[in-house]
């Protein structure tokens, strides 16, 4: 098996939902006592993010495009498999595009979901039924694995990353309040709160505002609105800082977006503000969800008022609740 060339493909674009595979790209590793290959998009960052994994030999990025890019990006896929000679390939959702490369590469051994038509060019026997569409994107690769004899050994995210940490004296932690989705957000003035709240027990000196560029406006109306010399912004950061600064946290309290599955895969103690969304969808990983107290799960509010009802007072008393080692 040491000769076996594996690669695993994940189209999705979202560091999160890359976050969620890890699992089952471990689990494929370990099935071929070899490390794989992996093939994403480039948004991932996942060249900086894996870089540490000892199971992945390497990354390639593609552009995984819709309309007439999509046979540039085939014939790409195809001329890239031809060149590395995969024994295997796994796709763990259930696109037609690698499934297509591969079988005209000459892939012997094409393993994917097989919902739809992509059952036309995968070559496993035992597929997902188009009822299992229904499954969350964790559990379709679970039983993808499962249905193929591939033990999975952890269901939760483990992420090694060994920059330096330390980067500023004094207690720390971290505030992702930002999203790619903005009714996922808690406002900013309820971020401000908490932390006046917690400050009184003395559970920071710096709190790390994490966030994108692209929300910079956010921690800057954090900072003013609060005019707290404690918030550190980190909206200028590239993706190795921001880490960095998650990894030098004692807890992350944050949206449901790619930096809360950071903290938690990196082991630190994660918090899930969760109103609008499924919080069924964290199942597999170590975030600890805070919802309101009339909360349903299952249904989705994409109206950012509706993270309102996830009070500061709610969040505040289940931190405290989990936290007393931090004080």
């Amino acid at each position: 098996m040491l000769n076996t060339k594996i690669c695993v493909i994940y189209t999705h674009r979202k560091i999160g939902d890359l976050i969620w595979q890890l699992p089952y790209i471990k689990a494929i590793s370990e099935n071929h006592q070899n490390q794989i290959e992996l093939i994403v998009r480039k948004q991932t960052q996942a060249k900086d993010i894996f870089k540490d994994l000892k199971y992945i030999k390497e990354i390639h990025y593609n552009e995984f495009r819709k309309g007439i890019y999509y046979w540039i990006d085939v014939l790409k896929l195809y001329i890239y498999f031809k060149k590395k000679s995969y024994d295997f390939v796994y796709i763990l959702d259930k696109v037609n595009k690698p499934a297509i490369a591969s079988k005209f590469a000459g892939v012997k051994n094409i393993i994917g979901p097989g919902i739809g038509s992509q059952k036309l060019w995968i070559t496993n026997k035992k597929k997902l039924q188009n009822i299992d569409k229904k499954l969350n994107y964790s559990e379709q690769s679970q039983k993808l694995l499962s249905l193929n004899g591939i033990k999975i050994t952890n269901l939760f995210p483990e992420l090694t990353f060994n920059n330096k940490t330390n980067q500023n004296p004094g207690r720390r932690i971290a505030f992702g309040v930002d999203s790619s989705e903005n009714y996922k957000m808690w406002f900013e003035e309820m971020f401000v709160d908490l932390a006046e709240k917690l400050n009184k027990h003395k559970i920071f000196d710096y709190i790390y505002l994490i966030c994108g560029p692209d929300k910079k406006h956010v921690s800057k109306k954090i900072i003013n609105y609060s005019k707290k010399n404690y918030f550190i912004d980190c909206s200028d950061r590239n993706l190795v800082g921001i880490i960095n600064a998650i990894k030098d946290s004692s807890l992350f309290i944050g949206n449901n977006a790619g930096p809360l599955n950071l903290a938690a895969a990196l082991g630190v103690k994660t918090f899930g503000l969760i109103a609008n969304d499924p919080v069924s969808e964290l199942i597999y990983s170590r975030i600890i969800p805070i919802t309101p107290d009339d909360y349903k799960d299952n249904v989705w509010n994409r109206n950012r008022e509706g993270m309102k009802k996830l009070t500061v007072q709610k969040v505040y008393s289940e931190i405290m609740s989990k936290i007393s080692s931090l004080k």
